[in-house]
Protein backbone atom coordinates (compact mmCIF):
# COMPACT_ATOMS: atom_id res chain seq x y z
CA UNK A 1 0.00 0.00 0.00
CA UNK A 2 1.24 3.50 -0.73
CA UNK A 3 1.31 6.67 1.30
CA UNK A 4 -1.46 8.23 -0.80
CA UNK A 5 -1.43 11.12 -3.24
CA UNK A 6 -2.87 13.50 -0.66
CA UNK A 7 0.04 12.83 1.65
CA UNK A 8 2.57 13.74 -1.02
CA UNK A 9 0.67 16.87 -2.06
CA UNK A 10 0.34 17.89 1.57
CA UNK A 11 4.10 17.53 2.02
CA UNK A 12 4.73 20.03 -0.75
CA UNK A 13 2.11 22.41 0.64
CA UNK A 14 3.74 22.34 4.06
CA UNK A 15 7.09 23.34 2.55
CA UNK A 16 9.09 20.46 3.95
CA UNK A 17 12.30 21.70 2.40
CA UNK A 18 13.77 25.11 1.81
CA UNK A 19 15.82 24.40 -1.30
CA UNK A 20 13.49 24.00 -4.24
CA UNK A 21 11.79 20.82 -3.08
CA UNK A 22 14.99 18.83 -2.60
CA UNK A 23 16.80 17.58 0.49
CA UNK A 24 20.51 18.26 0.72
CA UNK A 25 22.81 16.54 3.21
CA UNK A 26 26.24 15.89 1.77
CA UNK A 27 28.97 16.35 4.39
CA UNK A 28 32.53 16.79 3.13
CA UNK A 29 33.53 13.23 3.96
CA UNK A 30 30.76 11.89 1.68
CA UNK A 31 32.26 13.50 -1.43
CA UNK A 32 35.67 12.01 -0.68
CA UNK A 33 34.12 8.67 0.28
CA UNK A 34 32.11 8.52 -2.95
CA UNK A 35 35.29 9.00 -4.97
CA UNK A 36 37.05 6.27 -2.99
CA UNK A 37 34.07 3.90 -3.37
CA UNK A 38 34.08 4.39 -7.15
CA UNK A 39 37.76 3.46 -7.25
CA UNK A 40 37.26 0.37 -5.06
CA UNK A 41 34.25 -0.69 -7.13
CA UNK A 42 36.46 -0.97 -10.20
CA UNK A 43 38.57 -3.55 -8.35
CA UNK A 44 35.74 -5.40 -6.60
CA UNK A 45 34.63 -8.83 -7.79
CA UNK A 46 31.31 -8.73 -5.96
CA UNK A 47 29.11 -6.14 -4.24
CA UNK A 48 26.77 -6.52 -1.29
CA UNK A 49 24.50 -3.50 -1.60
CA UNK A 50 22.75 -3.04 1.74
CA UNK A 51 19.35 -1.37 1.67
CA UNK A 52 16.68 -0.76 4.29
CA UNK A 53 13.93 -3.38 3.86
CA UNK A 54 11.34 -0.69 4.70
CA UNK A 55 12.43 1.40 1.70
CA UNK A 56 13.88 -1.04 -0.86
CA UNK A 57 14.03 1.57 -3.65
CA UNK A 58 14.38 4.83 -1.73
CA UNK A 59 17.50 3.53 0.06
CA UNK A 60 19.39 2.98 -3.21
CA UNK A 61 22.17 5.42 -4.06
CA UNK A 62 21.11 6.41 -7.57
CA UNK A 63 24.51 7.88 -8.48
CA UNK A 64 26.21 4.51 -7.97
CA UNK A 65 23.61 2.39 -9.77
CA UNK A 66 25.21 2.69 -13.25
CA UNK A 67 28.45 1.20 -11.88
CA UNK A 68 26.64 -1.38 -9.78
CA UNK A 69 24.54 -2.63 -12.67
CA UNK A 70 27.69 -3.93 -14.33
CA UNK A 71 28.92 -5.79 -11.23
CA UNK A 72 28.05 -9.13 -9.68
CA UNK A 73 25.77 -8.01 -6.90
CA UNK A 74 23.23 -9.00 -4.28
CA UNK A 75 20.84 -6.50 -2.72
CA UNK A 76 20.66 -7.27 1.00
CA UNK A 77 17.39 -5.91 2.39
CA UNK A 78 18.44 -5.38 5.97
CA UNK A 79 16.17 -4.78 8.98
CA UNK A 80 13.69 -7.31 7.68
CA UNK A 81 12.36 -7.62 11.24
CA UNK A 82 11.05 -4.03 10.91
CA UNK A 83 9.46 -4.61 7.50
CA UNK A 84 6.03 -6.00 6.65
CA UNK A 85 6.58 -9.66 5.83
CA UNK A 86 3.35 -9.83 3.84
CA UNK A 87 4.81 -7.34 1.36
CA UNK A 88 8.41 -8.56 1.40
CA UNK A 89 7.73 -11.47 -0.98
CA UNK A 90 6.38 -8.97 -3.53
CA UNK A 91 9.66 -7.08 -3.40
CA UNK A 92 11.66 -10.27 -3.84
CA UNK A 93 9.52 -11.12 -6.88
CA UNK A 94 10.01 -7.60 -8.24
CA UNK A 95 13.80 -7.78 -8.04
CA UNK A 96 13.87 -11.34 -9.36
CA UNK A 97 11.74 -10.31 -12.33
CA UNK A 98 14.50 -7.84 -13.19
CA UNK A 99 17.15 -10.55 -12.78
CA UNK A 100 18.52 -8.88 -9.65
CA UNK A 101 19.45 -11.11 -6.73
CA UNK A 102 17.79 -9.95 -3.51
CA UNK A 103 17.88 -11.36 0.01
CA UNK A 104 16.06 -10.05 3.13
CA UNK A 105 18.40 -10.22 6.13
CA UNK A 106 18.82 -9.27 9.76
CA UNK A 107 22.39 -8.06 10.22
CA UNK A 108 22.28 -8.92 13.93
CA UNK A 109 21.42 -12.56 13.22
CA UNK A 110 24.43 -14.84 12.71
CA UNK A 111 22.34 -17.41 10.81
CA UNK A 112 20.94 -14.71 8.52
CA UNK A 113 24.44 -13.41 7.74
CA UNK A 114 25.67 -16.96 7.14
CA UNK A 115 22.89 -17.35 4.58
CA UNK A 116 24.04 -14.15 2.86
CA UNK A 117 27.68 -15.31 2.78
CA UNK A 118 26.62 -18.69 1.37
CA UNK A 119 24.86 -16.84 -1.45
CA UNK A 120 27.94 -14.70 -2.12
CA UNK A 121 30.11 -17.82 -2.21
CA UNK A 122 27.72 -19.50 -4.62
CA UNK A 123 27.70 -16.47 -6.92
CA UNK A 124 31.51 -16.34 -6.89
CA UNK A 125 32.01 -20.08 -7.35
CA UNK A 126 33.04 -19.79 -10.99
CA UNK A 127 35.42 -16.88 -10.37
CA UNK A 128 36.95 -18.52 -7.29
CA UNK A 129 38.17 -21.39 -9.44
CA UNK A 130 40.48 -19.12 -11.44
CA UNK A 131 41.29 -16.10 -9.24
CA UNK A 132 43.72 -16.28 -6.27
CA UNK A 133 42.28 -13.20 -4.55
CA UNK A 134 38.76 -11.78 -4.57
CA UNK A 135 37.31 -8.55 -3.19
CA UNK A 136 33.74 -8.26 -1.89
CA UNK A 137 32.55 -4.72 -1.22
CA UNK A 138 29.76 -3.78 1.20
CA UNK A 139 28.10 -0.44 0.50
CA UNK A 140 24.87 1.48 0.99
CA UNK A 141 23.41 4.79 2.13
CA UNK A 142 23.87 5.84 5.79
CA UNK A 143 22.21 3.92 8.60
CA UNK A 144 20.96 0.92 6.64
CA UNK A 145 22.95 -1.39 8.90
CA UNK A 146 26.22 -1.83 6.99
CA UNK A 147 28.36 -1.62 10.12
CA UNK A 148 26.17 -4.15 11.95
CA UNK A 149 26.48 -6.48 8.96
CA UNK A 150 30.24 -5.96 8.75
CA UNK A 151 30.60 -6.70 12.46
CA UNK A 152 28.63 -9.93 12.06
CA UNK A 153 30.76 -10.93 9.07
CA UNK A 154 33.83 -10.01 11.11
CA UNK A 155 32.80 -12.34 13.92
CA UNK A 156 32.33 -15.17 11.43
CA UNK A 157 35.73 -14.38 9.87
CA UNK A 158 37.30 -14.28 13.33
CA UNK A 159 36.20 -17.85 13.98
CA UNK A 160 37.93 -18.85 10.75
CA UNK A 161 41.04 -16.67 11.06
CA UNK A 162 41.77 -15.83 14.75
CA UNK A 163 44.83 -13.84 13.72
CA UNK A 164 42.51 -10.96 12.80
CA UNK A 165 41.40 -10.51 16.40
CA UNK A 166 43.26 -7.22 16.78
CA UNK A 167 41.57 -5.65 13.77
CA UNK A 168 39.15 -2.86 14.50
CA UNK A 169 35.46 -3.61 14.10
CA UNK A 170 33.14 -1.18 12.41
CA UNK A 171 31.49 1.29 14.76
CA UNK A 172 27.72 0.98 15.07
CA UNK A 173 25.61 3.97 16.03
CA UNK A 174 22.08 5.33 15.65
CA UNK A 175 23.30 8.35 13.68
CA UNK A 176 23.96 8.24 9.94
CA UNK A 177 27.54 8.74 8.82
CA UNK A 178 29.37 6.82 11.56
CA UNK A 179 31.74 4.93 9.24
CA UNK A 180 33.96 7.42 7.42
CA UNK A 181 36.73 5.34 5.85
CA UNK A 182 37.20 2.09 3.93
CA UNK A 183 38.69 -0.95 5.64
CA UNK A 184 38.77 -4.68 4.92
CA UNK A 185 39.43 -8.12 6.36
CA UNK A 186 39.77 -11.70 5.17
CA UNK A 187 36.81 -14.10 5.25
CA UNK A 188 38.11 -17.03 3.18
CA UNK A 189 41.34 -18.73 2.12
CA UNK A 190 42.22 -20.50 -1.15
CA UNK A 191 41.23 -18.36 -2.80
CA UNK A 192 41.65 -15.42 -0.45
CA UNK A 193 38.41 -13.47 -0.16
CA UNK A 194 38.43 -10.04 1.45
CA UNK A 195 35.42 -7.97 2.52
CA UNK A 196 35.68 -4.20 2.19
CA UNK A 197 33.53 -1.93 4.34
CA UNK A 198 32.67 1.57 3.16
CA UNK A 199 31.04 4.73 4.53
CA UNK A 200 27.37 5.37 3.91
CA UNK A 201 27.00 7.90 1.12
CA UNK A 202 24.01 9.72 -0.32
CA UNK A 203 23.60 11.60 -3.57
CA UNK A 204 24.50 15.32 -3.25
CA UNK A 205 20.84 16.31 -3.60
CA UNK A 206 17.67 14.23 -3.23
CA UNK A 207 15.27 15.80 -5.76
CA UNK A 208 12.17 13.78 -4.85
CA UNK A 209 10.73 15.15 -1.62
CA UNK A 210 9.03 11.92 -0.59
CA UNK A 211 12.17 9.83 -1.17
CA UNK A 212 14.07 12.28 1.02
CA UNK A 213 11.48 12.09 3.77
CA UNK A 214 11.47 8.30 3.69
CA UNK A 215 15.26 8.35 4.09
CA UNK A 216 14.89 10.82 6.97
CA UNK A 217 12.23 8.67 8.60
CA UNK A 218 14.44 5.59 8.32
CA UNK A 219 17.35 7.56 9.81
CA UNK A 220 19.55 7.78 6.70
CA UNK A 221 19.39 11.57 6.74
CA UNK A 222 20.09 13.39 10.00
CA UNK A 223 16.92 14.57 11.73
CA UNK A 224 18.29 18.10 11.99
CA UNK A 225 18.38 18.43 8.19
CA UNK A 226 14.60 18.10 7.87
CA UNK A 227 13.47 18.55 11.48
CA UNK A 228 11.98 15.95 13.82
CA UNK A 229 8.56 17.60 13.79
CA UNK A 230 8.27 17.51 10.03
CA UNK A 231 9.43 13.90 9.85
CA UNK A 232 6.83 12.98 12.47
CA UNK A 233 4.17 14.86 10.48
CA UNK A 234 5.13 12.85 7.41
CA UNK A 235 4.87 9.58 9.35
CA UNK A 236 1.40 10.55 10.58
CA UNK A 237 0.37 11.48 7.03
CA UNK A 238 1.47 8.07 5.75
CA UNK A 239 -0.16 6.12 8.60
CA UNK A 240 -3.43 8.03 8.24
CA UNK A 241 -3.71 7.76 4.46
CA UNK A 242 -3.03 4.04 4.70
CA UNK A 243 -5.59 3.61 7.47
CA UNK A 244 -3.00 1.88 9.65
CA UNK A 245 -4.36 3.19 13.01
CA UNK A 246 -7.70 1.49 12.30
CA UNK A 247 -5.89 -1.84 12.68
CA UNK A 248 -5.51 -1.01 16.37
CA UNK A 249 -9.25 -0.92 17.13
CA UNK A 250 -8.86 -3.73 19.65
CA UNK A 251 -6.97 -1.29 21.88
CA UNK A 252 -9.77 1.27 22.06
CA UNK A 253 -11.46 -0.58 24.92
CA UNK A 254 -8.15 -1.09 26.76
CA UNK A 255 -9.58 0.73 29.81
CA UNK A 256 -11.82 -2.28 30.47
CA UNK A 257 -9.05 -4.80 29.93
CA UNK A 258 -5.59 -5.41 31.33
CA UNK A 259 -3.22 -4.34 28.54
CA UNK A 260 -0.55 -6.62 29.97
CA UNK A 261 -2.39 -9.89 29.43
CA UNK A 262 -0.62 -10.48 26.10
CA UNK A 263 2.77 -10.20 27.81
CA UNK A 264 2.07 -12.80 30.44
CA UNK A 265 2.40 -15.88 28.25
CA UNK A 266 5.86 -15.11 26.86
CA UNK A 267 7.27 -12.22 28.88
CA UNK A 268 10.92 -12.94 28.16
CA UNK A 269 10.54 -12.87 24.37
CA UNK A 270 8.47 -9.71 24.56
CA UNK A 271 11.03 -8.03 26.78
CA UNK A 272 13.72 -8.88 24.25
CA UNK A 273 11.69 -7.30 21.45
CA UNK A 274 10.84 -4.18 23.44
CA UNK A 275 14.36 -3.32 24.49
CA UNK A 276 16.46 -1.20 22.15
CA UNK A 277 19.46 -2.82 20.52
CA UNK A 278 22.72 -2.08 22.25
CA UNK A 279 21.15 -1.16 25.58
CA UNK A 280 21.08 -3.01 28.87
CA UNK A 281 18.40 -5.69 29.23
CA UNK A 282 15.02 -4.33 30.26
CA UNK A 283 13.35 -5.82 33.32
CA UNK A 284 9.77 -7.04 33.20
CA UNK A 285 8.37 -3.96 34.92
CA UNK A 286 9.97 -1.58 32.42
CA UNK A 287 8.84 -3.76 29.53
CA UNK A 288 5.27 -3.48 30.76
CA UNK A 289 5.67 0.30 30.96
CA UNK A 290 6.91 0.51 27.38
CA UNK A 291 4.10 -1.76 26.18
CA UNK A 292 1.58 0.45 27.98
CA UNK A 293 2.99 3.52 26.24
CA UNK A 294 2.96 1.85 22.82
CA UNK A 295 -0.63 0.70 23.32
CA UNK A 296 -1.70 4.18 24.42
CA UNK A 297 -0.11 5.77 21.34
CA UNK A 298 -1.76 3.24 19.02
CA UNK A 299 -5.09 3.67 20.80
CA UNK A 300 -4.83 7.47 20.54
CA UNK A 301 -4.15 7.39 16.81
CA UNK A 302 -6.99 4.93 16.24
CA UNK A 303 -9.49 7.09 18.12
CA UNK A 304 -8.44 10.35 16.43
CA UNK A 305 -8.63 8.80 12.96
CA UNK A 306 -11.95 7.04 13.71
CA UNK A 307 -13.52 10.30 14.90
CA UNK A 308 -12.11 12.26 11.94
CA UNK A 309 -15.00 13.56 9.80
CA UNK A 310 -12.96 15.21 7.06
CA UNK A 311 -11.44 13.74 3.89
CA UNK A 312 -7.99 12.19 3.88
CA UNK A 313 -7.75 13.20 0.23
CA UNK A 314 -8.10 16.85 1.17
CA UNK A 315 -4.74 18.36 2.13
CA UNK A 316 -6.26 20.93 4.52
CA UNK A 317 -8.34 18.29 6.29
CA UNK A 318 -5.31 16.03 6.64
CA UNK A 319 -3.30 18.88 8.12
CA UNK A 320 -6.05 19.53 10.71
CA UNK A 321 -6.12 15.82 11.65
CA UNK A 322 -2.35 15.71 12.12
CA UNK A 323 -2.41 18.82 14.28
CA UNK A 324 -5.10 17.22 16.46
CA UNK A 325 -3.06 14.02 16.69
CA UNK A 326 0.00 15.93 17.87
CA UNK A 327 -2.03 17.33 20.75
CA UNK A 328 -3.44 13.89 21.58
CA UNK A 329 0.01 12.26 21.41
CA UNK A 330 1.39 14.84 23.83
CA UNK A 331 -1.14 13.59 26.37
CA UNK A 332 -0.61 9.92 25.51
CA UNK A 333 3.16 10.29 25.91
CA UNK A 334 2.66 12.24 29.15
CA UNK A 335 4.62 15.26 28.03
CA UNK A 336 3.93 18.38 30.16
CA UNK A 337 1.39 20.63 28.45
CA UNK A 338 3.42 23.80 28.99
CA UNK A 339 6.74 22.33 27.94
CA UNK A 340 8.35 24.82 25.53
CA UNK A 341 9.75 22.00 23.44
CA UNK A 342 6.64 19.82 23.70
CA UNK A 343 6.19 19.28 19.96
CA UNK A 344 9.81 18.34 19.49
CA UNK A 345 9.60 15.94 22.44
CA UNK A 346 6.45 14.37 21.00
CA UNK A 347 8.15 14.03 17.62
CA UNK A 348 11.29 12.44 19.02
CA UNK A 349 9.43 9.88 21.13
CA UNK A 350 7.02 9.05 18.32
CA UNK A 351 9.85 8.59 15.81
CA UNK A 352 11.76 6.39 18.26
CA UNK A 353 8.74 4.10 18.63
CA UNK A 354 8.51 3.79 14.86
CA UNK A 355 12.22 3.32 14.20
CA UNK A 356 12.55 0.58 16.80
CA UNK A 357 9.60 -1.30 15.33
CA UNK A 358 7.32 -0.87 18.33
CA UNK A 359 4.48 0.49 16.20
CA UNK A 360 4.62 -2.62 14.04
CA UNK A 361 6.39 -3.65 10.80
CA UNK A 362 5.96 -1.49 7.72
CA UNK A 363 7.23 -1.01 4.17
CA UNK A 364 7.07 2.61 3.03
CA UNK A 365 7.91 2.10 -0.65
CA UNK A 366 5.30 0.94 -3.13
CA UNK A 367 6.14 -2.09 -5.27
CA UNK A 368 6.55 -0.67 -8.82
CA UNK A 369 4.83 -2.08 -11.86
CA UNK A 370 6.66 -5.00 -13.43
CA UNK A 371 7.50 -2.79 -16.43
CA UNK A 372 9.33 -0.21 -14.31
CA UNK A 373 13.12 -0.31 -14.33
CA UNK A 374 14.93 -1.56 -11.24
CA UNK A 375 17.50 0.47 -9.30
Amino acid sequence: MGGGGAAKGWLGQMGFTKSGGSINWYPGHMAAATRAIRQRLKLSDFVIEVRDARIPLSSANEDLQPMLSGKRRVIALNKQDLANRNLMHKWISYFNSHKQECLPINAHSRSSVHKLLDLVEFKLKEVMAREPTLLVMVLGVPNVGKSALINSIYQIALSRFPVQEKMKKARVGPLPGVTQDIAGFKIAHRPSVYVLDSPGVLVPSIPDIETGLKLALAGSVKDSVVGEERIAQYLLAVLNTRGTPLQWKHLVDRETKDPRHELENKPESVIKVLQNKGKKPMNKSNAYRVQDMVSEVQRTLCITLSEFSGSLEDESDLEILIEHQFEALQKALKIPHKASEARIMVSKKFLTLFRTGKLGPVILDDVPDASDSVS
